[in-house]
């Protein structure tokens, strides 16, 4: 009973987020082009608050937990553990206030309405993961524009998503160039459960009834510690949690 419910309930969620995600596409393209960056960035972050919202049309639920309020008068690095592609709507939702950015793979910047237009116009950096000196280079200048623009920038050190649930060791590289790159940025790592609970199988099914967290915790300045060193604490500080 529960299985054909979780097949019922994710049609209906997935009909109601392809329906968003074509319609925002005009949208974000109007506020882009004739707005400028920063009502573009409202568009999509209104956007993922309906794809978040939409959860509960599955019975889904989620909790998003600040430990301390973050600073808007300098960027942020933030680092998460990856479960799913669910995991960006919250962070681009509850932490707009920083224009967060995405580290996101190449294939993602076509193909998709919103999401793809989004990823290639917003200075998210779109990397090609077999190819490390255009990773490199792409996750350098998203760094050098957040620094100009005051914005943040996401990523996810363990690079693909746990196919077991199980966190990852965490990656320095791709950490270690927005280090080198950005001005003042301040390391925010964010926890997330449950999300690959809710999506363990590509979009459909989704699992019903799931209650998914985010939790953002105590910054790290970087300035005092090596790539290295803040890699290590933020990995430490987010395994604590998901694992609690």
């Amino acid at each position: 009973m529960k299985k054909i419910l979780d097949y019922l309930l994710s049609s209906v969620y997935l009909l109601y987020f392809g329906i968003l995600i074509v319609l925002f596409h005009p949208v974000q393209m109007f506020c882009f082009h004739l707005l400028g960056r920063r009502a573009h960035q409202t568009s999509v972050a209104v956007l993922n608050s309906l794809i978040m919202y939409g959860w509960y049309l599955t019975g889904s639920s989620m909790k998003f937990v600040f430990k301390k309020p973050l600073p808007t008068d300098r960027p942020l690095i933030i680092i998460a553990n990856h479960q799913s592609m669910f995991d960006i709507p919250p962070i681009l939702w509850f932490m707009r206030r920083n224009f967060p950015l995405f580290v996101s793979k190449i294939e993602l910047g076509k193909g998709i309405p919103s999401i793809s237009y989004n990823l290639r116009v917003c200075g998210s950096a779109l990397i090609d993961r077999k190819d490390s000196k255009q990773a490199v280079e792409a996750i350098a200048e998203m760094g050098k524009f957040i620094s100009k623009h005051n914005f943040s920038a996401a990523i996810f050190p363990e690079g693909t998503r746990s196919k077991t649930g199980e966190m990852k060791a965490f990656a320095v590289g791709g950490v270690a160039t927005l280090l080198k790159n950005t001005e003042n940025a301040l390391v925010v790592p964010v926890a997330i459960r449950n999300t690959r609970k809710f999506n363990p199988t590509g979009m459909f099914p989704l699992t019903s009834f799931t209650a998914m967290s985010w939790t953002v915790l105590e910054p790290i300045e970087p300035a005092a510690f090596s790539a290295e060193e803040v890699v290590k604490k933020a990995e430490e500080a987010i395994r604590q949690v998901v694992n609690s």
